[in-house]
């Protein structure tokens, strides 16, 4: 059997390696359209942007074993259509013949339209190695960043620039930061933390256009007042890379549709990781994560192969912000309930979601305790008395 995989981040390797682990010895292709082999994406905006982790250690696999599994893996190429009548995936290198094949290809940073300016040298996105490569000559002490969204991504890229001594605004047109993935308890810890080391942030206060000509030089607000900017970081969301998917006619809902084995419309089609949506409460889910990535792809390699078991999402997230380390277990959506419990220190603490009197999230900032006790109790369908979560003296009691 010929598998193609195209797409070349933490999901293809985390596919291809589990391929060859199950038994799959057939030809096997992975293409991917950056000039670097797969690597770890999440410490670019952290280590990697700061300096604290060099190229070779970003990346996934050494060369050699690439070549030591047999596996094709084709870099800096780009695959432009799908023929799924044929089962031909064209690149702008040629043809490649698959009997089975695996979308995963990600998601990419969304700008702010050109006409406000979004295209403006000087405006950054952050999510592959080109784009930190591009924005790490230009934080220098003592310039002006501003910050558009206050997101994970954006807050992530505050947080090193202003260790890098920059002067940074962050900028956000919802009512808080975070405010479509964490309760108003985790904001207030986040923002408290950020004001602590010296980041303006700017909540419920929209953008009406960046200003400059050769370059980016301000960004205009919605109120009349005009940031001074030598730079801008763009954290305002991703969108999943669905286009190859439409060339070959497969389903859309919320990026690729799948279905619990990480199959497409297309029997021969496969999706996993951050394109990739999946069956989740009655809807279809998309999980932007490392370990939803490789939970997903290796599931679906297992199925590529005949198993047929269903992706059962185990979500966990983290984001590292100054010395402060967040980690959450769990989706809190539909939550009607959190519970504050404090930690030990500054910037510590636990935030517990329910809904309906069930645990079904926990956010955790620099209590490593308190998160992985609340992702077994969450793993196991547990869920403590809410009213005891504050003030409980021992958290691994709650799991008797």
């Amino acid at each position: 059997m010929r598998i193609v995989i195209v797409g070349a981040g933490q999901a293809a390797a985390s596919m291809a390696a589990r391929l060859r682990a199950k038994g799959h010895d057939g030809p096997l292709t992975v293409i991917g359209q950056e000039p670097a082999a797969p690597y770890q994406r999440p410490p670019l905006s952290k280590a990697y942007l700061l300096g604290d982790m060099a190229l070779d250690r970003l990346t996934l696999r050494a060369p050699d074993w690439w070549r030591d599994q047999g596996i094709d893996l084709r870099r800096g190429e780009t695959a432009t259509a799908i023929d799924a009548q044929a089962r031909v995936v064209t690149t702008d290198a040629g043809d490649h013949p698959y009997d089975a094949l695996a979308l995963t290809l990600g998601a990419e940073p969304r700008r702010l339209p050109a006409a406000m300016g979004g295209d403006l040298p000087g405006t950054h996105v952050i999510r592959d190695l080109a784009d930190i490569d591009a924005l790490a000559p230009a934080l220098t002490a003592g310039r002006n960043l501003v910050v558009i969204g206050g997101g994970y991504i954006g807050l992530e890229a505050a947080a090193v620039a202003r260790k890098l001594g920059l002067n940074v605004t962050l900028v956000e047109a919802a009512p808080r930061i975070l405010g479509r993935v964490a309760s108003p308890q985790t904001s207030q810890i986040i923002a408290a933390l950020h004001h602590a080391h010296g980041v303006t942030i700017l909540e419920n206060t929209g953008i009406s256009a960046l200003q400059g000509d050769d370059r980016v030089t301000g960004v205009a607000l919605n109120d009349g007042r005009v940031l001074p900017a030598d730079l801008v970081v763009m954290g305002i969301g991703v969108l999943p890379r669905v286009r190859l998917a439409e060339t070959a006619g497969l389903h859309l809902d919320n990026g690729i549709a799948t279905d619990a084995t990480g199959r497409t419309s297309d029997p021969a089609i496969w999706a996993a990781g951050d394109c990739a949506s999946f069956p989740h409460e009655g809807g279809q889910i998309r999980l932007e994560s490392v370990g939803g990535a490789i939970d997903m792809a290796e599931c679906v390699a297992d199925n590529m192969l005949g198993q047929a078991r269903d992706y059962v999402a185990k979500p966990w997230f983290w984001s590292d912000q100054f010395d402060a380390k967040l980690q959450i277990a769990g989706l809190n959506t539909g939550y009607d309930r959190t519970v504050l419990r404090a930690g030990q220190g500054d910037h510590c603490a636990s935030i517990w979601y329910y809904r309906q009197g069930r645990l079904i999230a926990v956010d955790a900032l620099n209590d490593a305790r308190a998160y992985m006790i609340g992702k077994r109790l969450i793993e196991a369908g547990r869920s403590p008395d809410p009213d005891l979560i504050a003030d409980a003296p021992d958290l691994k009691a709650l799991m008797t």
